[in-house]
């Protein structure tokens, strides 16, 4: 009963996606026509988003981001902004020049998708939540600091009147893809996650926390499987029940924990996470203890 109890509580924390008012919970509305285009859409290049997401997850990267190339383009490999982007992913040639992309291959669906895997670690790398990272995809790093800034905020709910409309729209465009397909909970998650800090663990006596200064910890909640950790991390499960001696009888008992992992390990973690949370919610729920 009380592993069906965290479950609960896990859940209802998994759901609770920040908000400032009722503008940032419209984000949220998707009439029935657009949630229709958004899935005929996909149907009609079925063979493009099946390459799209398995090289996403291939390298570690949520299914759902298959949505950016949807709002971006609709998976058109020709189109060409009115700001010259071009391709399924519309890199722009600054953009591409970065990433070593030849401006003729923005057009060309392998390599411009191995690049946008780079683009979109490294911006999850520093951002930590997809929601911006669609974000700063759509106008830059810059204007994304710089809305963060002014808001005194790295919660997009609380700096995203400070961006552009345009990209405002974008954000909403993809969050309406996300519901669309049935993933608006995995984004939900990621942006809940992603409000607790990681921090490094001060030398303290607390009863159960490691205080090995080489650990590092995120909170998480009870919708999160241990096992499914360890198996995702490819770890020992003998060094993650050192690192965690009690993670499993707090998310029991509270709905959520702190997980310990060495530092050089939780980025891979963050990077994983939506994997993680997908393999945990697809595990039988007990009915009872």
């Amino acid at each position: 009963m009380k592993k069906l109890l965290a479950y609960i509580i896990g859940m209802v924390a998994l759901l609770s996606f920040p908000a400032s008012g009722t503008q940032f919970n419209g984000l949220f509305q998707v009439s029935a026509d657009q949630a229709n285009y958004y899935r005929s859409v996909i149907r009609e290049n079925k063979e493009i988003v099946q390459f799209i997401e398995h090289t996403l997850t291939r390298n570690g990267l949520p299914r759902m981001l298959r949505n950016l190339a949807l709002i971006e383009s609709g998976f058109n490999k020709q189109s060409v902004s009115s700001a010259q982007a071009g391709g399924v992913w519309q890199f722009t040639t600054a953009h591409s020049d970065h990433y070593g992309l030849q401006s003729k291959d923005r057009f060309d669906i392998y390599k411009s998708t191995q690049t946008v895997v780079k683009s979109l670690k490294d911006l999850y790398a520093k951002y930590h939540d997809w929601v911006t990272v669609v974000a700063a995809y759509n106008c830059g790093e810059g204007n994304v600091d710089k809305a963060m800034r002014t808001a005194q905020s790295d919660r997009y709910h609380l700096y995203y009147t400070y961006l552009p409309k345009e990209t405002i729209g974008h954000v909403r465009k993809f969050i309406a893809a996300c519901q669309a397909t049935n993933e608006l909970s995995l984004l939900q998650a990621d942006y809940h996650t992603a409000g607790y800090k990681i921090k490094s663990p001060r030398r303290q006596n607390t009863k159960g926390h490691p205080t090995d200064p080489s650990l590092t910890y995120c909170e998480v909640n009870g919708a999160f499987d241990t096992e499914v950790i360890i198996e995702v991390l490819n770890i020992s499960a003998a060094d993650f029940n050192r690192w965690n001696p009690s993670v499993k009888t707090e998310l029991q008992e509270k709905g959520i924990a702190r997980i310990y992992l060495p530092v050089d390990l939780m980025p891979d973690f963050q990077l994983q996470k939506n994997v993680i949370l997908s393999r945990s919610l697809k595990k039988e729920i007990p009915a009872h203890e």
